[in-house]
């Protein structure tokens, strides 16, 4: 008899019970109706608080300050880290407020609207924290841990019950590429789909030139939080490399799988408009970059309910891009359907028909590439008027991350996984 993928294994999965009790410990942001989700004036500023102030949550701060400054309506109010020599710089840089505990930034109510950008494993934790204290949320990729399925799910559940405003980091989802090809597929040019390829090449192993350690003898202590780190994963006696290197550790991430495959499956999910994989099959390993734990080499063959398979590839070993890429490294899809297929050349949507006597090729230009600061000011435009419908939601993200979960068990069990939708669980 088939068993869902936690009963067989608890490396894989939180405890329900263990997520209560998370959720029940986060009183200091849920503790006040003052900071429940109100509606905004047209010309209102929102104040903005960062949870994570490394390198990727300095790049969402750079951007958020720069559109303060062009007409954004928006304030750099608070940030947090649990290294304070980082957010005390931050706090000094953007004139914010400093926090160690997420939960007291929460707490603020000068903080209408957050930006995740911590180690994998504590997003979705501090994501529903935020929802459950009225704050609108931009959640930096992937949406969860691989291991944290039940926590994915909650999550969305989360999100929508709140009535919150939510975002994933896939910034490249302000391409209208991807929109303007949902449209055509939805039109029926490609017919009914049947098979969509992608992936993710780069090079980069995330070790000594991708994380800079801040300091290599730093310690635990009133400075270095060493337990908030850690959160739900292995308890583990304190490594610099682990703390200041944690894309390199399974405990903390995913590799390829959940690090980069979100900027490609994403779109693909949005054109296709699947929802649950029914079954995910994963090849990869280490095949180039020993220092490290997660894999540099990742391959996903996922078929869908309405009979279409997805192909995601991709490795860290080698740049190269056999039909192209769209954005850095990121390889453009193509989507083939029965009566044609949708790629991208260039600047130009390109429509391949199988029998050009029934169909005609055509290329359709592109209105507009991505756009990071666009991603964030119709976020923030969103978050304003209380509309839920963001370029990359909670929703979508559920589902991406739920079929990139699968993809990671499947890798480090052998074996073909599989998704109940009578349970709404994920099973091997």
């Amino acid at each position: 008899m088939a068993a869902t993928h936690e009963s067989q294994d608890a490396r894989h999965a939180i405890t329900r019970r263990g997520f209560m009790n998370r959720t029940a410990a986060a009183t200091l942001a849920a503790a006040s109706a003052a900071t429940a989700r109100r509606a905004y004036g047209a010309n209102e500023r929102l104040g903005v608080g960062f949870i994570g102030t490394g390198g990727r949550g300095g790049a969402h701060m750079g951007m958020v300050n720069w559109l303060k400054d062009n007409g954004g309506e928006c304030d750099i109010v608070a940030v947090c880290d649990v290294y304070r020599p980082r957010v005390h710089a931050a706090a000094e840089h953007f004139n914010a407020k400093a926090y160690m505990d997420h939960r007291e930034l929460l707490a603020d109510p000068n903080v209408d609207v957050v930006c995740i950008a911590t180690p994998d494993h504590h997003h979705g934790y501090q994501a529903i924290d935020a929802v459950q204290a009225g704050k609108h949320v931009y959640c930096e990729k992937p949406v969860t841990h691989w291991r944290q399925f039940e926590l994915t799910k909650q999550l969305a559940i989360e999100v929508k019950k709140s009535g919150c405003v939510f975002q994933l980091g896939t910034q490249g989802m302000s391409d209208s590429a991807w929109h303007q090809m949902k449209k055509l597929v939805q039109e029926g040019l490609i017919g009914q789909p049947i098979h969509a390829e992608t992936g993710f090449f780069r090079v980069g192993d995330w070790g000594e030139r991708g994380m800079p350690v801040d300091d290599p003898n730093a310690k635990p202590g009133a400075d270095l939080n060493w337990e908030a780190f850690l959160g739900d994963a292995p308890k583990r006696e304190f490594d610099v490399s682990r703390f200041f290197r944690w894309r390199m550790y399974e405990d903390y991430a995913g590799g390829p799988s959940t690090d980069l495959f979100p900027h490609t499956l994403t779109p693909v999910m949005h054109i296709l408009g699947v929802t649950m994989p029914s079954l995910v099959v994963a090849t990869g390993g280490k095949f180039r970059y020993d220092e490290r734990e997660v894999p540099d080499t990742f391959n996903m063959l996922m078929d869908y309910p309405e009979k279409i398979t997805v192909a995601v590839l991709g490795t860290q070993g080698n740049p190269y891009q056999a039909t192209g890429q769209r954005g850095s490294g990121q390889r453009v899809p193509v989507i083939r359907g029965w009566e044609g297929a949708l790629t991208i050349e260039g600047e130009e949507i390109v429509f391949i028909p199988v029998d050009d006597k029934q169909k005609q090729p055509q290329r359709i230009p592109i209105e507009h590439p991505e756009d990071f600061a666009e991603y964030w000011r119709r976020f923030l435009e969103c978050c304003r008027s209380g509309n839920p419908q963001t370029l990359s939601s909670a929703d979508l993200a559920y589902h991406t991350q739920t079929a990139l979960i699968m993809g990671m068990w499947s890798l480090r069990d052998g074996k073909a996984v599989r998704f109940d939708t009578d349970k709404q669980t994920i099973v091997l």
